[in-house]
């Protein structure tokens, strides 16, 4: 992925086929600001889909860290991994 161009929102609603076709032919992020505060980015959806994988991997890693460490000490799971990956998705959904 190339270093993204940062333009304002005018000039992204002036040319949003430019910035689409930016990001998914030459990998070029484009990230959104709105009164000089970066507001959103437009990727191309591969690589969007290959960080949603990435976040996916790294949840399912760092929950089976927990899970070995509790069965470490000895400690029965309150609840499955299953459970607590469905409550943590959830949470995240809210925010």
């Amino acid at each position: 992925m190339n270093e993204p161009v940062v333009e304002p929102m005018a000039e992204v609603r002036a040319h949003l086929a430019d910035t689409i076709d930016r990001a998914r032919r030459e990998a070029t992020p484009t990230i959104i600001t709105r009164r000089g505060k970066a507001e959103a980015v437009i990727i191309d959806l591969d690589e969007y889909q290959r960080l949603k994988k990435l976040e996916e991997r790294v949840e399912d890693a760092w929950l089976s860290q927990l899970a070995a460490a509790s069965l470490a000490e000895g400690r029965e799971p309150a609840v499955t991994l299953e459970d607590l990956a469905a409550e943590i998705l959830g949470e995240a959904a809210q925010a």
